[in-house]
C-alpha cells in the first residue's frame, strides 16, 4: 500500500498530490498509521478527487507541459461560493478563457491587439447576423403598420354597428375591439413571420457573450488559482500606450470616458430612428443613458483588459449600427424599405445630432 501511495504522489496533478499529502500528514498527526485499515468511505473520497485533473496530466502527457495550458483544477473549500463566484467559475467562462488564450497564441499578437481582434471576430460572426435579422423583423413589423391601421378602422366600424344591434356598453365595445384586433394582428405576424418577440433574440445572445468574455478576462487578469503565472505576466506586459499593464485599472480614465461617450452615441443614434416614441420607449432611452454614465466609474475600477474589451465591443457595435443604416447593405441583406429609411442616412444623423446638441 505504501508503494501505491508513493506512485500516486509522483503524479503531475498538483491537487491530487496536495490531497494525498495532507491526508497522510493528518493521519500521522493523529497517531493513526497509514495501513489497510483505511475506511471504504475515505478511500472512495480520495479516488473521486483524481478525475478533477485532466487525463493528460495524470498520464504525464506532453500536453501538460505547455506553459499556458489552463488546468481546470480547483482548490477545495468548505465555504459555499456566492453567485458571482459560481458564475466566474462556470464551464462557459472557462471555455471562453481557453478561447482567448488560444486566439492570442495562434495569432502571436500582443494581448491588447488580440483582445481587439477577438472582439471584432466574435461580434462580426455572431451578433452581426442576428442584428441583420433583428433589423429585418423590425422592417417587416413597420411595413405592417399601414395595413393594421386600415384593419383597425374597419374593425371599429363593425364593432359600432354590432354595438347598436346588441346594445353594448362602451366598455364592452372596447373589449371586443381589442380582442379582435389582437387576433388579427397575430395572424398578420404569423403570415409574414415577423413576431416582435424575435427582435429580442440579439440581446439574449449578446448579453451572455459579453458577460462571459468579461469574466474570462477578469479571471485571467487577477490570476485565479487555475491561471498559470506566466500568463499573468504576459497580460501585465501586454498593454500599450497609456495602459501598459492590462491587469491594472486605467488610471488616466481615457478608456472609461471613451466607453461612456461611445455608448451615449449609440443610444442617441438609436433614439433618432424612433419617429414617434412612446412613454415606455422614452423611459428605456433614459435608462440606457444612465447605464452608459454608470459604466464610466465602473470601467475605471476593473482591469484594463476588461475595460478595453468593453470599449472595443461598443465601438464594433457602433460600426454595425452605422452599417445597418447603409442603403446598399440593406439591399444586399434584402431588408425592406421603411418610412424611416433615408438615401443619405449618415448625413441625416450628423445633421440631427448637431441640431439637437450644438445649435
Amino acid at each position: 500500500m505504501r508503494l501505491l501511495t508513493m506512485t500516486w504522489l509522483r503524479l503531475p496533478c498538483p491537487l491530487t498530490s496536495r490531497c494525498l499529502l495532507s491526508h497522510c500528514h493528518g493521519n500521522q498527526a493523529m497517531g493513526k498509521p497509514w495501513s489497510r485499515g483505511v475506511s471504504r468511505r475515505a478511500s472512495t473520497m480520495t479516488c473521486r478527487a483524481l478525475p478533477t485533473c485532466p487525463l493528460g496530466s495524470r498520464l504525464g502527457s506532453p500536453l501538460a507541459m505547455l506553459p499556458l495550458k489552463l488546468q481546470p483544477c480547483r482548490a477545495l473549500s468548505s465555504a459555499r461560493p456566492g453567485w458571482y463566484e459560481s458564475v466566474a467559475d462556470s464551464a462557459p467562462v472557462h471555455l471562453t478563457e481557453q478561447l482567448l488564450v488560444s486566439a492570442q497564441q495562434l495569432t502571436g499578437l500582443p494581448w491588447w491587439a488580440s483582445i481587439l481582434c477577438t472582439t471584432l471576430a466574435l461580434r462580426t460572426t455572431i451578433t452581426l447576423p442576428l442584428a441583420v435579422y433583428q433589423t429585418l423583423i423590425i422592417a417587416k413589423v413597420e411595413a405592417l403598420q399601414k395595413e393594421i391601421a386600415e384593419i383597425a378602422k374597419q374593425l371599429s366600424y363593425e364593432i359600432s354597428v354590432r354595438a347598436k344591434e346588441k346594445h353594448w356598453s362602451e366598455k364592452t365595445c372596447r373589449y371586443h375591439f381589442r380582442k379582435n384586433l389582437q387576433r388579427v394582428v397575430s395572424e398578420l405576424y404569423i403570415r409574414d413571420n415577423c413576431h416582435p418577440f424575435k427582435t429580442s433574440l440579439l440581446i439574449w445572445v449578446q448579453l451572455p457573450m459579453w458577460v462571459g468574455v468579461s469574466l474570462a478576462l477578469r479571471n485571467l487578469s487577477v490570476g485565479v488559482e487555475h491561471i498559470p503565472g506566466g500568463l499573468l505576466e504576459q497580460l501585465a506586459a501586454g498593454g500599450t500606450l497609456w495602459f501598459p499593464d492590462l491587469t491594472l485599472p486605467d488610471s488616466t480614465w481615457v478608456i472609461p470616458v471613451s466607453l461612456g461617450l461611445v455608448n451615449l452615441l449609440i443610444t442617441e443614434i438609436f433614439a433618432l430612428r424612433q419617429l414617434e416614441s412612446s412613454k415606455f420607449q422614452k423611459y428605456m432611452t433614459n435608462f440606457i443613458r444612465a447605464i452608459s454614465v454608470v459604466m464610466v466609474p465602473l470601467a475605471a475600477t476593473v482591469p484594463s483588459s476588461m475595460a478595453l474589451y468593453w470599449l472595443c465591443s461598443s465601438c464594433v457595435g457602433l460600426g454595425h449600427n452605422l452599417l445597418l443604416r447603409s442603403p446598399r447593405f440593406r439591399a444586399l441583406c434584402r431588408i425592406p424599405l421603411t418610412r424611416s429609411d433615408s438615401a443619405t442616412p449618415y448625413r441625416d444623423i450628423a445633421t440631427a445630432l448637431m441640431t439637437k446638441y450644438i445649435k
